[in-house]
């Protein structure tokens, strides 16, 4: 789950987050809000994301400022469970 975190939120390409979907939703203003270990347990989620799924929250009075945030200054808006998993990847990673 670190490891997801970290890949949502810390990899880029050219300043925005490296995942497709990710960066749709980020885009529209939404906070990468909760990766849920074991959320797509059919065989296509298995095989794809090893089961675990996320959640992107929409908070509409905050949409136009997160959108204006990731497009101008690339910051990610991230729940505090996923900003601890991030913490957690960055003191124990090697990378």
């Amino acid at each position: 789950m670190r490891l997801c975190a970290w890949y949502l939120y810390g990899e880029k390409h050219r300043g925005y987050a490296l995942n497709p979907v990710a960066n749709f939703h980020l885009q529209n203003g939404s906070v990468l809000w909760r990766i849920n270990w074991m959320g797509d347990t059919s065989p296509r989620g298995i095989g794809a994301s090893c089961g675990m799924m996320v959640n992107y929250r929409y908070f509409l009075e905050e949409t136009a400022s997160n959108s204006a945030a990731y497009l101008g200054s690339k910051h990610i808006k991230a729940s505090e469970q996923v900003l601890a998993l991030v913490s957690q990847f960055q003191q124990n990673s090697k990378l």
